[in-house]
């Protein structure tokens, strides 16, 4: 290796060595996207991304555009000598990772947003060696460590049948797009008929002509929705206004923050994430086995210092590091 690999950062990482942005959410020459949420997209006029992303891509944002979609696993050509290879990052359906290789420069690898966690509608999370890691640090601080996915699944569903029960509806605010369907397969086993705001049900109807398999669902329809579970973003809330009986739960990491039911304005809150929490984050480095880190939304200064502490060489993208350094005795 001669050149290590030049980083840089402004709303999205920049490799200006090979000509290629990651993540931007500003529109910019190409890109790699790693999923189709809204806060990693922009309107790139070409587009490297997994078969899936492109899917959601086009239903979320139509228009004229190139999008090379590689499936996971099959090396792809770029310029300068490098090969980019996709792999499942766990987070959504067709979220992905990407594995650049070169002579030159060594390897990095990009996570996007990840988790390492089995979901059930998304693919399991992979672990490739790297050089250099670029990771998603979003609950980068030791308290976030999650409880087991089935133990709060089993107190949504709790949750869910108590509120038909007392004759309420109980309904559930999260992205349409990943956690959604989630929680729409994670109430499977609930036993009760579920109805989707209009949103969630378009990217549903995507996941199911992608082979995804879900319960029995329906529309919110106002004039018949006792009795049902409801599944909305958490901008939809206004259609809401329409049922006579509601109790609010809010299904995201941040429940574990103290207070959550009172700063999300619900009833109640379930930390089921489609993100790493802080233990599998520190698993995630311990895996890939980088040489360096630099670290991503959320947390990422306090747990680059924690990489730090423990002898790896660790930044974060686009923020001032306290470096931490000893005094002789």
């Amino acid at each position: 290796m001669s050149a290590a690999w030049d980083v840089r950062y402004r709303k999205g990482v920049h490799l200006p060595q090979i000509g290629w942005w990651l993540d931007a959410q500003m529109r910019t020459p190409r890109a790699f996207v790693s999923h189709a949420h809204s806060d990693h997209l922009a309107r790139h006029p070409e587009i490297l991304c997994t078969p899936a992303t492109a899917r959601f891509i086009h239903a979320r944002m139509p228009g004229r555009r190139t999008i090379t979609a590689v499936p996971f696993g099959r090396p792809h050509a770029l310029e300068f000598g490098v090969t980019a290879t996709l792999h499942p990052a766990g987070h959504i359906l067709g979220s992905a990772q990407i594995l650049l290789e070169s002579a030159e420069h060594g390897s990095l690898l990009y996570t996007g947003d990840f988790k390492l966690r089995p979901g059930l509608a998304a693919d399991t999370c992979a672990t490739p060696r790297a050089d250099v890691l670029i990771m998603e640090t979003t609950f980068g601080l030791p308290r976030y460590a999650f409880p087991p996915d089935t133990d709060v699944i089993a107190l949504l569903i709790a949750f869910c049948q108590q509120a038909v029960a007392d004759g309420a509806t109980p309904a559930l605010m999260c992205y349409s797009l990943g956690k959604s369907q989630e929680v729409l397969r994670a109430l499977a086993a609930a036993n009760l008929p579920i109805m989707l705001h209009a949103e969630t049900l378009r990217l549903t109807r995507v996941y199911a002509q992608l082979g995804v398999v879900f319960p029995p669902y329906r529309e919110f329809d106002a004039r018949e929705v006792a009795g049902h579970v409801v599944i909305c973003p958490p901008h939809g809330r206004g259609l809401l206004s329409r049922v006579p009986a509601v109790r609010t739960a809010a299904i995201t990491g941040w429940a574990l923050d103290p207070g959550a039911i009172y700063r999300l304005r619900c009833d109640a809150a379930f930390p089921l994430s489609d993100h790493a929490d802080f233990p599998d984050l520190m698993r995630f480095v311990e895996l890939v086995q980088p040489k360096r880190v630099l670290t991503l939304h959320g947390f990422a200064r306090e747990f680059a210092a924690t990489l730090r502490a423990r002898g790896i060489d660790a930044l974060a993208l686009g923020q001032t590091n306290q470096l931490e350094f000893s005094l002789p005795t």
